[in-house]
């Protein structure tokens, strides 16, 4: 008779599984409030502590640490001596394990908690059963996720010794544990406030597998760090599965709109830079003011607001065609307007970073990490460099102007107006080029530059970028500064009454 040993944190599915287990003819052994989860259920199991005749201790500490219960995964069936010295020691075979582990992720990503509190969830006993079973695959069935427990037993019922399932199974248990123990190790890095320790486990979950990846042909999937957080957390409402490149412009509207979460904001997003942004009254007038910068190029867009979209909001975004747009939270009107298009992609939710989340680029052979961009800097930290000071009306542009111009590629060039950009100039190779770019797509959507400011993303290296910014009327100009020829750019900003104001930080956006 073969012998189950269930042992999980996740009850769910658990008493039809076990059920299933007993009726094949399974003999159930358990630990602590799983084993008296069973027994509620009127099963017959048997506790691990009078298998190995040691007793649960520590708190649930030490219960499955013990050669009885080791000793009957690893014993491999088909070596006599393996099986004769687990005899010798009345050691009997276990042929499957079930044990999902303490949820330490979650636990952790409450607020309030202690490390105390944390430290405890903690497993040890779990993933030493888990890898265990997971090592002696060929005899052992090994469970870590609640969801293929029918799946199993369907195997069991249908008789069939399935070694690919069990494999496939291991191969799940391998992956968990890694993911447990990358969570664990990164806990602690930030309890030391250890931004970069030396070795970094980054665990994924596949969410979906895309349908192609950047174009036809390229295989792609979307892979996660946790489902509560992040892209991940976002609720679809309707339209088609996200692609690939849906994704990578969701992720660049959401940054675009990150700095004007405290407003009413609105981002559209094209090739993942803005081509309109803008904050205002309403989504609706946002919207206008974003759509308004540059409406050619926001056919096919993704658009990201910061509140609550509502039906005259909807309405007007679905006379435009869209890929996807997403929201903290939609009217039922709205739902309903912009659900006429069965391929729009509406998504609602708030897409928070993890705490303490660092962003990562890919390169050949490894991955460059880096903090998140800071926030948005103080005004009384910012610099007047010109003998002219900025107007208040000036001052509130650029200050939108330097939010704004940080989730624009580099070289990145912003003229804006009235909280909203009214031309964008974005991944140049020169920054006169970037600005003349903005002012070029300003005129071509018929927008007024006289009167702008203008947002830079790093520093102007020559006087020219000045230049191209006072034959376009721009008043005012916000940069990081820091150049060798700052002085000349100064000048040149004085001879045209241009105020300038020095952040002293860049935003490149590479």
């Amino acid at each position: 008779m073969p012998t189950a040993l269930l042992s999980v944190s996740d009850k769910t599915g658990l008493i039809d599984f076990a059920k299933g287990l007993q009726k094949l003819g399974w003999k159930l052994l358990s630990t602590g409030g799983t084993a008296k989860a069973l027994r509620a259920a009127s099963l017959e199991v048997r506790d691990v502590s009078e298998m190995t005749n040691f007793p649960e201790m520590l708190d649930g500490r030490v219960k499955t640490l013990h050669p009885a219960v080791h000793g009957g995964l690893l014993a491999r069936r088909d070596i006599p001596d393996h099986m004769s010295a687990i005899s010798e020691q009345g050691i009997e075979p276990i042929d499957l394990v079930a044990v999902n582990l303490y949820p330490f992720e979650s636990t952790a990503a409450r607020k309030g908690v202690t490390a105390a509190e944390i430290i405890e969830q903690i497993d040890i006993g779990g993933p030493s059963m888990l890898r265990s079973a997971a090592k002696n695959f060929a005899a052992v069935t090994v469970i870590v996720d609640p969801a293929d427990y029918a799946r199993v037993l369907a195997s069991f019922e249908a008789g069939d010794d399935d070694l690919d399932l069990r494999q496939l199974l291991a191969e799940k248990v391998f992956a968990r544990t890694a993911a447990y123990d990358a969570a664990i190790a990164q806990w602690f890095g930030c309890e030391r406030s250890e931004t970069f320790p030396d070795n970094i486990g980054i665990s994924l979950e596949r969410l979906a597998t895309l349908r192609y990846g950047e174009n036809p042909g390229q295989r792609a999937a979307f892979y996660i760090e946790r489902k509560h957080d992040g892209i991940a957390a976002l609720e679809k409402k309707g339209g088609k599965e996200l692609s690939f490149n849906n994704l990578l412009d969701l992720e660049g509207a959401l940054l675009a709109t990150d700095p004007f979460t405290d407003g009413i904001c609105c981002a559209i997003v094209k090739h993942t830079t803005p081509c309109g942004l803008a904050i205002g009254e309403s989504s609706l007038d946002a919207y206008r003011k974003a759509l308004a910068c540059d409406p050619v190029s926001a056919f096919g867009s993704v658009i990201s607001f910061t509140h609550e979209v509502d039906d005259a909001t909807a309405e007007a975004v679905s006379s435009l065609f869209v890929e996807c747009v997403v929201s903290p939270r939609f009217t039922q009107g709205a739902l309903e307007i912009l659900g006429r298009k069965k391929n729009l992609r509406v998504l609602e939710g708030r897409a928070e970073w993890r705490e303490h989340a660092l962003d990562y680029k890919r390169v050949r052979g490894g991955l460059l990490a880096q903090e998140r961009a800071a926030e948005d800097e103080k005004q009384d930290e910012w610099k007047v460099v010109t003998k002219r000071f900025p107007t208040d009306a000036e001052t509130r542009d650029l200050q939108f102007a330097w939010r704004a111009v940080g989730s624009v590629k580099s070289n990145a060039i912003v003229l804006a107006r009235g909280g909203a950009t009214i031309g964008i100039g974005a991944g140049q190779m020169s920054r006169v080029d970037a600005a003349f770019l903005a002012v070029h797509k300003a005129q071509q959507a018929d927008n007024e530059t006289q009167g702008s400011v203008m947002g830079s993303d790093a520093f102007f290296p020559f006087r020219d970028g000045i230049e191209q910014a006072a034959e376009a009327g721009v008043t005012a100009i916000v940069q990081p500064g820091g150049s060798v020829r700052d002085e000349e750019v100064i000048a040149a900003a004085d001879e045209y009454g241009i105020a300038m104001v020095f952040t002293g930080r860049r935003q490149f956006r590479h």
